[in-house]
C-alpha cells in the first residue's frame, strides 16, 4: 500500500508539511485527471461566466453616467442619455441572467459528469484491489469514501464552484470597474487588502487541520456505525449494545467537538469580513464626500464608488462559505485519491503466458511467504499435487492450511519462490484464465441480490436453465431449491425465499460445479452443513471431483475420507504425507486426530 493511503488517513492532522504536500498533489492529480476529458465544456463554460459577470460589473458605471449626463441633459429638454442609459442597464441584466442561466446548466452537466466519473474509479478500484487491501480497509471506511465523501465532493462541484468562480470574477470586475471610475476610491480598496489578507491567512492556518479532523472523525462514526449493524447477530449475542452506545456517543461527541471548533472559526471570520467591508465603504463615502464639495468629484461617480466598494464584498460571505465546503471536499478528496492511489499487491502480468489446456497439475517451489514482514507463514515450501488428485489438508488453526489455498487461488503472491499451474507461474497467468481455472469455495457462502439460478450461474455466466440445474442437482441442492416459493427463480433476499446457511453453502457449491475450474479448493466449506447435507455434498463430490484436482480443508475429518492423499500440516511445514488409511493405521499426527474424532463420535 502507498505509504499515504490508508496511514495518511489514520494519522489525519499529524502529518508533517511535506506530506500534506504531497497529499495535495495527489488530489490535483486526481482532479485533472477528472476534468481532461471535459475541457471543451469547462472553456465554454468560463466564457460564459466571464460574459456575465462583466455585464453585472456594467451596472454602478452605467448609473454613474445616467446621473451625471442624464440628469442634465434631461433638465435641458434632451431625455435621450437618460433613456440610453436605462436601456443598458435593463439590456445587461437581462443578457448577464441569461448567460447566468446557461453557465449554471453547464456546471451542473459537468458536476455530474465528474461524480459520475469519479464513482466508478472508486467501484472499479475497490474490485481491483487485492485481498490484502479489504482485510486492512474495512467496509465501512469503503463506504463512507462512496457515501460521506463523495456527497461533500457532490456539494463543493454543484454549488461551490460555482460560487467561487463567480465571486473572484466578479470582484475582480468590480475592483477594475472601481480603478477606471475613480482611482482613489480604488486606492482606498486596495489598502484594505492588507487586513483581509491578514484575516483569510489566520482562517486557512486554522480551518485546514479542523476540516481534515472533521473528515476523520465522520469516517470513524460510519465505519463504526456500518461494523454495528453488519455484525448485528454478535453484538446481540455478546449483549455488546451498551459498549456499542458507548463506543458511538463518544465518536459522536468527538465529532461535535470539532464541528463546533470549525464553527468558532467562522464566528470570527464573518463579522471580521463584515467590520472590513464596512470600513472600506465608510472611507471612500468619507473622502468621496469630501471631494464632491469641493468639485474634484461628480456625484454619480461617488454612487458608483460606493456601490462597487460595497459590490466588491458582497461576495465575501460566499467565499467564506465556499471555504467551507472546500476544506471538506478537500478532505474527502484527500482519501479518495489514497484509496485510488492503492496498487494491487497481486497485480494483473503486464505479458500474460496464455494458459495451455488446464489439467490442474499445481507446484510449490522453494515458496516463503507471510502476511507481515518478518513473520512467515510458510518459511520454505515445497509440494506436487498431480493433475486429478484430491488432497485433504488438515492440523491445527494457523499451521497454514488456509494460506496454502489463498496462494493457490492467487488471492497472494509469495514473497520467494513460484507456484505454478500446468508449468506456467501463477504471476504469468492473466487473471480471467487464472479464475476460470481455479475456483475457490469458502465457509462463508455468500449470495447476492437476485434469484437462486443467478446465484448459480455467477459460476459461468450465459449457462442455461438445463445446466443450472443440472449444477444444483449435482450437489444434492435441487430439492430445497424447488421448495422454495419460486424455485430456482426465488429472490434470496425477499421475505419467503431466505435460506439457511447449510443451504446457501449448498447454492455456492452449485455455482462453483457448474464453473466446471481443473483446480477446486474447499476451505472448510462443509462446516455450516449438517450431517445429512454433509454426507449428500460428499456422495456428490466423490463424482464431481473425479477428473480435475480438489484441494479440501476441514476439521470435519469424515470429509478426507474421498480424499486420495492427506497432508497434515504444522507450523506451515508438512509433517505427514500419504493415503487416508495408511496414515490411520500409523501412530503419527493423523492417526492421533482420527482417534479423537471416533471418539467423539461415540
Amino acid at each position: 500500500m502507498t505509504v499515504l493511503g490508508v496511514q495518511g488517513e489514520e494519522r489525519g492532522a499529524d502529518l508533517s508539511r511535506s506530506e500534506r504536500r504531497q497529499l495535495r498533489r495527489r488530489s490535483l492529480r486526481l482532479l485533472g485527471s477528472l476534468v481532461q476529458p471535459l475541457r471543451r465544456r469547462l472553456a465554454l463554460t468560463m466564457a460564459l461566466v466571464v460574459a456575465s459577470t462583466a455585464l453585472q460589473a456594467l451596472g454602478p458605471a452605467v448609473i454613474a453616467w445616467g446621473i451625471d449626463t442624464g440628469l442634465p441633459a434631461l433638465v435641458k429638454g434632451m431625455a435621450l442619455p437618460l433613456v440610453g442609459a436605462v436601456a443598458i442597464y435593463l439590456v445587461a441584466g437581462v443578457l448577464a441572467g441569461t448567460l447566468i442561466a446557461a453557465y449554471t446548466i453547464q456546471t451542473a452537466q459537468i458536476s455530474q459528469a465528474i461524480l459520475i466519473d469519479l464513482r466508478k474509479r472508486v467501484f472499479l478500484q475497490t474490485q481491483r484491489l487485492s485481498l490484502e487491501f479489504h482485510e486492512t480497509y474495512t467496509s465501512g471506511r469503503i463506504i463512507s469514501r462512496q457515501t460521506s465523501d463523495l456527497d461533500s465532493i457532490r456539494e463543493l462541484l454543484d454549488g461551490g464552484v460555482n460560487e467561487l468562480v463567480m465571486s473572484v470574477l466578479y470582484m475582480l470586475f468590480t475592483a477594475v470597474g472601481l480603478v477606471l471610475v475613480d482611482p482613489t476610491s480604488g486606492l482606498v480598496l486596495v489598502c484594505s487588502f492588507l487586513p483581509l489578507a491578514l484575516l483569510l491567512g489566520w482562517f486557512q492556518r486554522r480551518s485546514e487541520a479542523v476540516f481534515r479532523e472533521s473528515r476523520v472523525a465522520s469516517a470513524k462514526l460510519i465505519v463504526h456505525f456500518v461494523e454495528t449493524m453488519t455484525g448485528m447477530r454478535a453484538v446481540q449475542a455478546f449483549r455488546k449494545e451498551a459498549r456499542n452506545n458507548d463506543e458511538y456517543g463518544e465518536l459522536a461527541e468527538n465529532y461535535r467537538r470539532i464541528n463546533a471548533r470549525s464553527i468558532r472559526l467562522f464566528a470570527v471570520l464573518d463579522p471580521g469580513l463584515t467590520l472590513i467591508g464596512n470600513l472600506t465603504v465608510a472611507v471612500v463615502l468619507l473622502i468621496g464626500g469630501f471631494r464632491v464639495a469641493t468639485g474634484g468629484l461628480a456625484i454619480g461617480v461617488l454612487l458608483a464608488a460606493v456601490l462597487y466598494s460595497r459590490r466588491f464584498f458582497d461576495p465575501m460571505e460566499d467565499l467564506a462559505t465556499f471555504y467551507n465546503s472546500y476544506q471538506s471536499a478537500a478532505a474527502a478528496l484527500e482519501k479518495v485519491s489514497g484509496v485510488l492511489e492503492e496498487r494491487p499487491t497481486v497485480p494483473e502480468p503486464i505479458s500474460p503466458v496464455p494458459l495451455p489446456p488446464a489439467r490442474g497439475n499445481v507446484r510449490f517451489e522453494q515458496v516463503r511467504f507471510g502476511y507481515k514482514e518478518g513473520r512467515e507463514v510458510l518459511p520454505l515450501f515445497d509440494l506436487d499435487v498431480p493433475a486429478a488428485q484430491t488432497i485433504a489438508l488438515v492440523g491445527s488453526t494457523g499451521a497454514g492450511k488456509s494460506t496454502l489455498a489463498k496462494l493457490i487461488a492467487r488471492f497472494y503472491d509469495p514473497s520467494d519462490g513460484r507456484i505454478t499451474l500446468d508449468g506456467v507461474d501463477l504471476r504469468d497467468l492473466a487473471s480471467n484464465d487464472l479464475h476460470r481455472a481455479i475456483v475457490m469455495v469458502t465457509q462463508e457462502a455468500y449470495l447476492f441480490s437476485g434469484s437462486v439460478a443467478d446465484n448459480i450461474a455467477l459460476g459461468r455466466p450465459g449457462a442455461s436453465r438445463a445446466e443450472i440445474v443440472a449444477a444444483a442437482e449435482a450437489v444434492g441442492a435441487d430439492p430445497f431449491i424447488r421448495s422454495l416459493p419460486n424455485g430456482y427463480d426465488t429472490d434470496v433476499n425477499k421475505r419467503g425465499g431466505r435460506v439457511s446457511a447449510g443451504q446457501r453453502q449448498l447454492i455456492s457449491f452449485a455455482r462453483a460445479f457448474l464453473a466446471d475450474p481443473a483446480v477446486l479448493i474447499l476451505d472448510e466449506a462443509t462446516a455450516s452443513l449438517d450431517i445429512p447435507s454433509e454426507r449428500l455434498v460428499q456422495r456428490a463430490l466423490q463424482t464431481l471431483l473425479a477428473d480435475r484436482t480438489a484441494l479440501i480443508i476441514a476439521h470435519r475429518l469424515s470429509t478426507v475420507a474421498i480424499a486420495d492423499r492427506v497432508l497434515v500440516m504444522e507450523g506451515g511445514r508438512i509433517v505427514e504425507d500419504g493415503s487416508p488409511d495408511d496414515l490411520i493405521a500409523g501412530t503419527g499426527r493423523f492417526a492421533t486426530l482420527h482417534a479423537a474424532w471416533k471418539d467423539s463420535l461415540v
